[in-house]
């Protein structure tokens, strides 16, 4: 949709990840096991034999609001429909049993003025719900009935009313559509980072409107089994994050490198880059937080598959400052370059010697922190100054 209108090219992918396809590399297609989740956040998961169905009418308000907008709007419709013949049909039976029907003239009151037939009683029932009042028709002190009557169906026109429009409302401000607008990038890659094996995917917010408190969180899915012989087919790890601003949240106004270091409590220590391709493993990641705007929490989903997370690659900046303000550019915002990154595992990264060991081998010189670069530099200038 932000395609059609211009806000980004044609090339990259919208539905909550943005990526330029056309320059990364293709994997050869493999026979695999299904997706968990999908990468628009969508669970591929079919609940089947579910008996207990009527647990489902016990919370009618949130059924209501996970149909389908046809579905939805057929049934406000109905309950519309079915409540005004309802009532008009009470109308004409008590129209019909105070005789008012029949007797017209002289002294005769009647308990609804100008009922005449079931259309006139129809006709009545709308007027009473939805309050119109065309003056023609009213209840008269002559039946108690037909006062019951009408305060019952004022009481329930105004359930239907509050239960429907509010249906509606929520539908139309549901969170997943906030979610729309936060992107992911569509591979996640594995590098050197801080002299540590790190799997990184990037995540951004298209919208100025910002999400407050959010939180990002991985999930390892893989099949397994257990010492005892017990098969999981969809066993779940949690990963632990490496925050890029150190806390539990993330401030999401530009976009964000989210970094899990591979360390010896990471389910990814004994994977290779050889083991990436050839097990099937999913890396789930979740960003939630509430939106700024209504105060409802939102949540955004995607995963990784093996075809999907690159090994020795790094993603490239997207941030500028031009003109005395930060800059963003989306077109960069899945683009990588390759850095030299080892492809055995980290556990046995850890028993070779580490990185440092690994950058000696390659011929890579390690860089210096800036504290150090400092202190050199006020060391030679100083040996200058002496001179």
């Amino acid at each position: 949709m932000l395609s059609r209108k211009g806000l980004l090219p044609e090339d990259y992918l919208l539905t909550r990840l943005a990526e330029d396809v056309l320059q990364q590399p293709k994997f050869a297609s493999k026979s695999r096991k299904a997706r968990f989740v999908a990468k628009n956040g969508a669970c591929n998961v079919a609940h089947t034999n579910i008996r207990e169905q009527g647990r489902f009418l016990q919370d009618v308000f949130t059924t209501l609001v996970d149909l389908k907008w046809l579905h939805t709007l057929i049934i406000f419709t109905m309950s519309f429909l079915c409540s005004w013949l309802l009532f008009g049909m009470i109308w004409w039976l008590v129209a019909f049993a105070h005789g008012d029907l029949d007797r017209r003239g002289g002294d005769f009151v009647p308990c609804v003025t100008e009922i005449r037939s079931f259309s006139s009683a129809f006709l009545f029932s709308i007027e009473v719900q939805v309050t119109i009042g065309f003056g023609a028709r009213m209840v008269t002190e002559e039946c108690v009935a037909a006062i019951v009557v009408l305060i019952v169906q004022n009481i329930v026109g105004l359930v239907i009313n509050a239960v429907m429009l509010g249906c509606i409302f929520m539908k139309t401000a549901q969170a997943n559509r906030r979610a729309e607008t936060l992107i992911f990038s569509k591979h996640a890659v594995v590098s050197v980072r801080n002299n540590k094996l790190c799997f990184m995917v990037r995540i951004g917010d298209l919208r100025k409107s910002m999400i407050i408190s959010a939180t990002v969180r991985m999930q390892v899915v893989r099949r397994s089994t257990t010492e005892e012989g017990e098969v999981l087919p969809l066993d779940q790890v949690d990963i632990l994050m490496d925050n890029p601003v150190g806390t539990n949240g993330v401030f999401l106004v530009s976009p964000l490198i989210v970094c899990h270091v591979i360390g010896k409590d990471s389910p990814l220590y004994d994977t290779s880059a050889a083991d990436l391709q050839r097990d099937d493993v999913e890396v789930i990641v979740v960003l939630e937080g509430v939106v700024e705007t209504t105060g409802i929490t939102t949540q955004a989903r995607t995963s990784y598959v093996s075809e999907e997370i690159l090994w020795g690659q790094r993603f490239v900046p997207t941030v500028s400052e031009e003109d005395g303000m930060y800059a963003v550019d989306y077109s960069k915002f899945g683009n990588t370059v390759r850095v030299p990154t080892p492809c055995c595992s980290a556990r046995e990264l850890d028993r070779a010697g580490g990185i440092a060991r690994f950058k000696l081998a390659e011929g890579v010189t390690l860089r210096p922190s800036a504290r150090k670069r400092r202190g050199s530099a006020v060391g030679r200038r100083s040996g200058m100054e002496t001179r």
